[in-house]
């Protein structure tokens, strides 16, 4: 038989829960977008900080690169650093 994971985190009761869930129906779209904004902010940002903690040697945009590929797969990231090399070549075209 599968086994059921609940949705709530361990360390929240189900009273705070039922609590979490009234507010969040009860807060407008805006509120609800902006919430899931910067929630999405927070983690991306746990995120890129543990790759800086993890490749201190890498610059900037190796770890943008890195983040990349580690959350959306190699074929984009690869995409992406080609784009960002043609897009320094046209630059040191027309300086």
């Amino acid at each position: 038989m599968p086994r059921i994971v609940s949705a709530r985190p361990a360390d929240t009761t189900a009273d705070a829960e039922r609590v979490q869930v009234g507010l969040l129906r009860a807060a407008s779209v805006p509120r609800r977008l902006h919430l899931a904004l910067s929630l999405t902010a927070t983690v991306i940002g746990a995120a890129k900080r543990a790759l800086e903690r993890t490749h201190p040697d890498l610059s900037a945009r190796e770890l943008d690169l890195l983040f990349v590929n580690v959350h959306y797969g190699r074929d984009l990231a690869d995409a992406l650093r080609a784009d960002l090399e043609r897009r320094d070549r046209s630059r040191m075209h027309d300086a």
